[in-house]
């Protein structure tokens, strides 16, 4: 199932809330991606899939996000055609990149790839990673304004309401998993 190109990102406004999908997602992914406010972006993971399963659940994903009106981003080594990718290189000009970085080397890594945008991580506690060193606001400005022009998209511990209270300005956007649980 592979999703056809749509328009270029790069003379468009890029989405301003993510949603990184998950294992832990489980049944409620499809549910999660309906929350989701129409223009929203998608940056598919579940890795620990065997192919022709991962493939199958990408395919329902991307129908979804084609409905509404979403970007889709593909990590992980497949072509299937996505609006971009995650973590790797992009295979066409109009794809979105986009990388995660939680330091300093990994966002000059993503400037020297042309990453369109990073998930700077994790601002604040996780029930993905417990226990991890949190970067907390000020070392996430600090990151921030490193990783300029970038956009910035903050990950790690947020809600739509926190999101909206912390943030300020200090990323372009942000992304979750378990803020769109519930």
């Amino acid at each position: 199932m592979l999703m056809p190109r749509r328009q270029s990102y790069k003379t468009h406004a890029l989405p301003k809330i993510w949603l990184m999908t998950d294992p832990r997602l489980g049944d409620a992914l499809v549910a999660a991606v309906r929350k989701l406010p129409q223009g929203s972006g998608v940056v598919f993971r579940h890795y620990e899939l065997p192919e022709p399963q991962r493939r199958q659940l990408f395919g329902a994903v991307a129908r979804l996000c084609r409905q509404r009106g979403h970007c889709l981003l593909l990590a992980g080594d497949a072509d299937w055609r996505a609006d971009g990718v995650h973590g790797k290189p992009r295979r066409y000009p109009t794809q979105i990149l986009s990388m995660p970085v939680h330091n300093v080397t990994e966002i000059r890594r993503a400037k020297i790839m042309g990453a369109d945008m990073v998930l700077l991580s994790p601002l604040f506690s996780t029930r993905s990673h417990p226990g991890q060193r949190t970067l907390g606001m000020v070392r996430f400005a600090q990151l921030a304004r490193i990783a300029a022009p970038m956009k910035i998209i903050a990950l790690g511990g947020l809600t739509r309401n926190r999101a909206r209270t912390v943030l300020h300005g200090a990323a372009y956007g942000w992304a979750g998993i378990d803020a769109f649980l519930n």
